[in-house]
């Protein structure tokens, strides 16, 4: 048998997409899955650094995995990896780091760093485009498709173009090819991500687009449904929206990332875009998609955001029609703008207005789900959910989890579900329940 390893991750989809793009590759190199809750002979932390509490949790990882497999050989990749090689290399016990720039060579480093020939590196440069062995991500019933890395927008709070690079994308007959792959392979629903999705197809020769991508999907005509992740606001064009009202296979669920309610803080953030305008997109998404699902990235406690600036952001989310909030303490990052900006809030107060946001988040969350009561949606069934006896989970297009009744465990199938109640539940906030409408 060969070498076991095991593949710890932090962070977002697409460090996911990555470690099972790693994954693969050392399963192809003839190294074995860990058990769980066994010991391996190579542990791989792919770590994020997005926030501090990040950048603690990756560290933490890479001390328990040493802690625990002190035999193993560690190794930790991603974002904290790739900008701050130096402070990673100081943990004692880390055989290799090795950044963003060198993660698709990693299941190679670690056949040399075996055999003694590399130890901890410094970030390389970054390809110009994707590999060709971008690989999709099962989770579940669903896979992940990376199109996309890298960013250029420089948000003044963000160390995330350091760690990516450059804007990087999928060529467009790859991404086709994956896509077929993965409906061959049963997959009925692919979540499209990157970085920067909205920038997607602008580096290649020719230029191409998101919206582009997804004509060509749809004249594919696959058996499966896509679903956007995170995109920004001036990268939600009318078309798009027109494209998710009309195409029964693009889901109507869009994430579009705020941050801030108040335009003087949107500028300090380098955001390109006002509170009124994204108010527009929202209210016009919300009008062409009545049921569709609006998602929200907020940061509390950004340098500069009096009393009068966190009114702004919550009375703002507060009137929109949106689903549900994803919200943030403001963390300084180091090599950021924001780094050095004066006017930094006192940790307690962040607190406060975070918490404030996330209740009102709890809200609009169970306003949405009320708002379905009564409707049908086409939910993909993920088998049985172990905190409700004899009940399918289920994820709907506009991204409602169901719960609902069926006379068999069923997984990875489409179905129909009206939706019939809402309750409360303890921690979760609320539940949604359905009943499966017989097709005739």
């Amino acid at each position: 048998m060969g070498k076991t390893f095991k593949i710890i991750t932090l962070g977002c989809k697409v460090n996911q997409c990555e470690s099972a793009t790693l994954r693969e590759a050392l399963i192809q190199e003839g190294w074995v899955p860990a058990e769980k809750s066994g010991p391996a002979d190579v542990n791989i932390i792919n770590t994020c650094i997005v926030t501090e509490r990040a950048s603690y949790q990756s560290r933490q990882a890479i001390r328990k995995a040493i802690r625990e497999n002190p035999s193993a050989l560690t190794a930790a990749t991603g974002c904290y990896a790739q900008v701050f090689p130096e402070e990673l290399s100081r943990i004692d016990g880390l055989d290799l780091v090795a950044g963003n720039s060198l993660k698709g060579r990693l299941h190679t480093l670690l056949k040399d760093r075996e055999k003694g020939i590399v130890g901890c590196l410094s970030p390389g440069e970054f390809r110009t485009s994707l590999p060709e062995e971008v690989l999709p991500l099962s989770d579940r019933t669903r896979g992940f498709l990376k199109i996309q890395d890298g960013c250029d927008s420089f948000c003044s709070y963000c160390i995330v173009p350091y760690g990516r690079g450059p804007l990087r994308s999928l060529d467009p007959s790859r991404a086709m090819a994956l896509l077929r792959s993965l409906s061959v392979k049963g997959y009925k629903e692919v979540v499209l991500t990157g970085i920067h999705l909205g920038k997607y197809g602008i580096d290649l020769s020719p230029a191409t687009s998101l919206k582009e991508l997804l004509i060509a999907v749809g004249k594919e005509k696959l058996p499966l449904r896509i679903r956007l992740s995170s995109i920004e606001p001036k990268e939600v064009v009318p078309d798009l929206v027109r494209m998710a009202a009309s195409e029964e296979w693009l889901c109507r669920h869009f994430h579009i990332p705020l941050q801030s309610g108040d335009n003087g803080i949107l500028k300090r953030m380098n955001r390109n875009y006002t509170s009124e305008e994204y108010a527009r997109l929202v209210e016009a998404i919300h009008r062409q998609i009545p049921m569709a699902a609006i998602g929200v990235d907020l940061m509390a406690g950004f340098p500069g955001e009096g009393e009068g600036a966190y009114r702004n952001t919550y009375d703002l989310v507060r009137d929109l029609p949106v689903s549900y909030f994803h919200v943030f303490p403001f963390s300084p990052r180091q090599g950021t703008a924001a780094w050095d900006f004066e006017g930094r809030v006192n940790e307690r107060v962040i607190k406060k207005r975070a918490e404030g946001l996330r209740l009102l988040g709890k809200k609009k969350r169970e306003s949405f789900y009320r708002s379905c009561v009564g409707h049908t949606f086409e939910v993909l069934a993920e088998g049985l959910d172990r905190s409700e006896t004899g009940m399918i989970k289920g994820l709907s297009d506009n991204y409602l989890p169901i719960l609902f009744p069926f006379p068999r465990v069923i997984r990875n199938e489409l179905l129909p579900v009206r939706i019939e109640r809402v309750e409360p539940a303890q921690g979760a906030g609320c539940k949604v329940y359905g009943d499966v409408i017989p097709v005739i």
